[in-house]
């Protein structure tokens, strides 16, 4: 049989309950009896050595893929973090970078899917937000979808990083200087905010969202991050990957994240009272919210630079018609119902057999 496999031409019958794949035996040695039982199961192998399913039904697997965000920037006057790239497959909803929807998987049982959540950007006092982690899924014949961290926000008078980013970082602000953020990646999410206003108005840039850019900085609006995008995965709309808002000192007031996780800047108290401020009235910058990928927010002042936003970590979400649904993951995701399908949602690494 492993030289020449034994294929069983079902002739419309059922095997195993299933009019198709044909069953293939392929074991040397192996013996196999097979008895009809009805119309329902067909032919069953009551003797199989193998004791296998030989007609395997490849079902549909829907996800939604999102990275870390980048963390905002240090020192003050500091740009937001990017949120976190933003892959979708589930129904007709909009992907990141409001590309279109991407294609389901389609598998098999028994095929291990290996899941990765990246970590939230983190920064340290005067230095531009680290880039967050990238988020996966890969298994054996399928390609594998990445979506990479988002781009940290720049430090006082500088650009954000440049790299590949699910979301670009926005830039820091430095008087009379233009700066830049960095870019998002098609099909994840857009790019941060630039100061290249040259005037002496004291505000970074906003991190970009999934579905829009961080807002420009040195104006006298607010930087805000750019928004992220809704899905309904889960069987609850819920908006992820916002980006992170831009430190400021005053002009235009507090720059909050984009709607989807992510985290506030940091501003003083010429307009905005709201937050946590430290003794030398600056506000502390909020951090983007775990599991939606949310951008951090770029610090205000220089004294309070050691408290800022990172990012926050990504999530990935899988969903499977409940027949289908094997029971078998690693990593403690949290399993409920939505209709007729089972969702998985991995708030950290782990794996599903399916």
């Amino acid at each position: 049989f492993s030289t020449n496999a034994l294929t069983i031409n079902q002739n419309s019958l059922k095997f195993q309950g299933n009019t198709s794949p044909n069953p293939s035996y392929n074991t040397t040695g192996q013996a196999i009896t097979c008895t009809y039982i009805d119309s329902t199961k067909g032919w069953i192998p009551t003797v199989d050595d193998d004791v296998t399913l030989e007609t395997p039904q490849t079902y549909s697997l829907q996800y939604l893929v999102i990275a870390g965000g980048g963390a905002g920037g240090g020192s003050h006057r500091a740009g937001g973090g990017g949120a976190g790239g933003y892959r979708n497959s589930y129904d007709v909803e909009t992907s990141g970078r409001n590309s279109s929807t991407e294609t389901p998987w389609t598998v098999s049982p028994g095929t291990v899917i290996t899941v990765t959540v990246g970590s939230g950007g983190a920064v340290s006092s005067a230095a531009n937000g680290g880039k967050g982690g990238d988020s996966s899924i890969s298994a054996s014949g399928q390609t594998t979808i990445t979506s990479y961290g988002g781009g940290g926000g720049g430090e006082y008078q500088a650009n954000a990083d440049s790299g590949t980013y699910g979301s670009g970082g926005g830039s820091g602000h430095e008087s009379n200087v233009a700066h830049t953020g960095s870019d998002g990646t098609a099909g994840q999410g857009f790019d941060g905010g630039d100061c290249n206003v040259t005037n002496s108005i004291a505000q970074g840039a906003g991190g970009g969202g999934a579905s829009e850019n961080g807002a420009g900085g040195g104006t006298t609006s607010a930087s805000t991050g750019g928004a992220g995008l809704s899905s309904a995965i889960t069987g609850v709309a819920t908006t992820r990957a916002g980006g992170g808002g831009a430190g400021s000192y005053g002009q235009g007031g507090k720059s909050n994240g984009g709607n989807g996780g992510g985290g506030n800047g940091g501003h003083d108290s010429s307009t905005d009272t709201s937050g946590v401020a430290d003794s030398h009235g600056y506000y502390y910058p909020t951090s983007g919210t775990d599991n939606t990928g949310g951008g951090g927010g770029g610090t205000a002042g220089p004294s309070n630079s050691t408290t800022y936003g990172r990012g926050g970590s990504g999530v990935v979400i899988l969903r499977v018609p409940t027949a289908n649904y094997s029971g078998t993951t690693s990593g403690s995701p949290t399993v409920s119902q939505s209709g007729s399908d089972t969702v998985i949602v991995f708030n950290s690494s782990g794996s599903y057999t399916t």
